[in-house]
């Protein structure tokens, strides 16, 4: 068994929870995009702005970091695939599609990780890293399946957005792991942010000024705080820990904790009813996670080479 040290556990937890907090954020995001008046966008653009304001206020707290320019254009390009690529096609496509197929297409992200960590970093597609990814999609896709909400009738242009969002997260996992690791989290993530936060700027205030504040009620309003600082500036602040520590894959391995944290959620307010089926699920998804992390890397596989 291949022995998990104290800097990659570092890496798995920040990766559980920052899903963790994904996975709730799912329904939560549902129920505030429940009252007409908050558009898809609105809230998209409550988590850029959010996030960028609350990642230059912790940054006053940290030691300042100079970051090359050269990187900021690397930082610039990185927060156009993390942030307005892969929350702007997200969004879009589950606007036009269905709640099924949007959540069927997320769940072949480590499937896309793989494949552009073998032609872009020579990642090796091993036995086991393939095993435990099809482990993991099998079990999230009895999740989906076995959903008393699901839904039929999806939209092509809707899928192709859906799975555009996980090419672009994919290929930022992949392209910038190793910016990632030569500055905090909080350096990086301000700069994303900022960046984002420039691009998406005009078409996010537009829908927030048009939600009429009074027809929200108050766990509305704390759903949107639990949206802007959990799941996002909580969830990105542990996204660069895991992407500098893991391996594409794994890091996209734990993207199926958010439906099984999701079922869960479901569960509690009583919108599922626990069954046999959800318990085989997380079994499957959690023994997947772990086939891949015992997985040969390129590293691996040089070292056993010499």
């Amino acid at each position: 068994m291949k022995k998990i040290t104290s800097y990659h556990l570092v890496g798995h937890v920040a990766m559980f929870i920052a899903n963790l907090i994904w996975g709730v954020m799912s329904p939560v995001s549902k129920y505030v995009m429940s009252f007409d008046t908050v558009s898809s966008f609105a809230v998209t653009g409550f988590r850029i702005f959010g996030g960028c304001l609350l990642f230059w206020l912790a940054s006053i707290f940290i030691k300042t970091e100079n970051v090359d320019n050269r990187d900021k254009i690397k930082l610039f390009f990185a927060s156009l695939l993390a942030i307005i690529f892969n929350q702007g096609l997200f969004v879009t496509g589950v606007s036009l599609t269905s709640p099924i197929n949007a959540s069927v297409i997320t769940t072949f992200l480590p499937i896309v990780t793989m494949v552009l960590a073998f032609f872009i970093l020579q990642e090796p597609i091993t036995f086991k890293k393939v095993v435990g990814i099809m482990l993991g999609l099998g079990g999230a896709l009895m999740l989906v399946f076995t959903s008393r909400n699901v839904e039929s009738g999806g939209n092509v242009v809707g899928d192709l957005c859906c799975f555009g969002a996980q090419i672009s997260f994919a290929l930022y996992v992949v392209v910038f792991k190793d910016l990632v690791g030569k500055y905090s989290p909080v350096t990086i993530m301000k700069w994303m942010f900022l960046f984002a936060t420039i691009v998406f700027g005009v078409v996010g205030i537009m829908h927030i000024k048009s939600i009429c504040w009074q027809q929200l009620t108050i766990s509305a309003e704390l759903g949107l705080g639990y949206i802007v600082f959990l799941g996002t500036f909580l969830a990105y602040f542990f996204i660069p820990i895991g992407q500098h520590r893991l391996r594409p894959t794994v890091v996209t391995m734990y993207n199926y904790v958010q439906p099984v944290m999701a079922s869960v959620v479901a569960v509690w307010v009583g919108m599922e009813s626990f069954s046999l089926f959800k318990i085989v699920s997380a079994m499957m998804i959690f023994a997947g996670v772990f086939v891949v992390t015992q997985s040969k890397s390129k590293k691996d596989i040089q070292e056993n080479n010499k």
